[in-house]
C-alpha cells in the first residue's frame, strides 16, 4: 500500500509540475505574440513613413513647394513606447492633412495618375497600420486575461508579470466629424 501512495503522490506532483510549465510556456508565447504585434505596428510605420517620402517627392516635382512645410522628419525608433509611437503617429496624420490641403490647391495634381495611385497606396498602408494596431490589441487583451485567471495569475505573479497598456486611438480620432457640405 505504502508503494500505492507514494505512486499516486509522485503523479500528482508530475501532473502538477506539468501544469505549471504549460502554463508558464503559454504566458511566454503570449508575450512573444505581443513583441510580434508591436513590431508588426513598426513595420506598418516604417511603410507610411517610405509611402509618405514617395507622395512629397511627387508633390514636390508637382507643385514645386519646399520639403519642410510638407513634412517633418520622423525617425522611427526600436524601443519606442506605444505611447510615443501614438505620438509620431499624431504627428503623421497632420502632415497627412499638409498633403491633402496641398493638393485642394493645385488640382493639376490632384488628376495626375502618379498622385492618384500615391493616395490609394496611403490607403492601403493606413489599413495595414489599423490591422497592425487591432492585432496588437488583441494579444494584449488576450494576456492581460491570462494575467487575472486562475491558476495562470498565480504563476504571471510569480514571474513578476504586469498588465500590458493598449494602442490607444487620439482623443481628437475618438470626437464625432463635422462635415460641412
Amino acid at each position: 500500500m505504502d508503494l500505492l501512495y507514494v505512486g499516486i503522490i509522485v503523479a500528482v506532483v508530475l501532473i502538477i509540475i506539468l501544469c505549471v510549465i504549460s502554463i508558464s510556456n503559454s504566458l511566454n508565447r503570449a508575450q512573444v505574440k505581443i513583441e510580434e504585434a508591436e513590431s508588426g505596428i513598426d513595420v506598418a510605420l516604417e511603410k507610411r513613413y517610405d509611402v509618405l517620402t514617395k507622395m512629397i517627392d511627387v508633390v514636390k516635382g508637382y507643385a514645386k513647394h519646399e520639403k519642410e512645410t510638407l513634412f517633418e522628419v520622423i525617425n522611427l525608433r526600436k524601443g519606442m513606447s506605444v505611447d510615443e509611437k501614438a505620438k509620431e503617429s499624431e504627428k503623421m496624420d497632420a502632415n497627412f492633412e499638409k498633403i491633402n490641403v496641398l493638393a485642394e490647391s493645385y488640382p493639376e495634381l490632384k488628376s495626375s495618375e502618379n498622385y492618384k495611385t500615391l493616395q490609394q497606396a496611403i490607403a492601403d498602408t493606413e489599413e495595414h497600420l489599423q490591422a497592425a494596431r487591432r492585432m496588437y490589441n488583441a494579444n494584449v487583451s488576450h494576456f492581460n486575461q491570462m494575467l487575472v485567471t486562475f491558476p495562470k495569475s498565480v504563476i504571471a505573479n510569480s514571474k513578476g508579470l504586469t498588465k500590458k497598456e493598449f494602442f490607444e486611438a487620439d482623443e481628437k480620432k475618438k470626437a464625432d466629424v463635422k462635415v460641412d457640405v
